[in-house]
């Protein structure tokens, strides 16, 4: 299981709140009310993030060590792990809503046999994409 830790910028704010950006992830941002706030939005936004990357091929850039005494100086640096391979496979086994289109005649008579359109689905694109076991998610 691969595990990514980068290095968080907080910045404070007059009213508690923390502005959040990942050096090593240009425009990965986000906000918190307050510190605790603060860092889970961080570990969601570099997650979503890293995510977001990996689906656009994009490469994944490697966590730095230090930061510049610029990103640093006033602020709250604190580490954020991220696990890009639990996200993925939550992500890819998520349930997604999907519309067909079928002849009302045949609707009904599923209905009266109470098909469940989802895995009849599931099922038929398996079976016509030739998945095989090792390979279903």
């Amino acid at each position: 299981m691969q595990n990514l830790t980068y290095l968080a910028v907080f910045e404070p704010s007059t009213d508690g709140s923390y502005s959040i950006y990942f050096p090593d992830l240009p425009g990965c941002i986000s906000v918190g009310n307050n510190l605790e706030e603060a860092a889970r939005m961080a570990t969601e936004a570099a997650t979503l993030h890293v995510y977001s990357m990996e689906c656009d091929n994009e490469e994944i850039p490697t966590p730095s060590v230090n930061l510049s005494k610029e990103d640093t100086e006033g602020n709250v640096v604190m580490p954020v792990t991220i696990h890009p391979d639990l996200f993925r496979m939550k992500k890819d086994n998520e349930r997604i809503k999907t519309n067909i289109t079928l002849p009302a005649w045949l609707k009904r008579i599923a209905e009266e046999q109470k098909v469940n359109y989802s895995r009849l689905l599931e099922t038929a694109l398996i079976d016509y994409l030739q998945i095989p076991m090792s390979g279903r998610q």
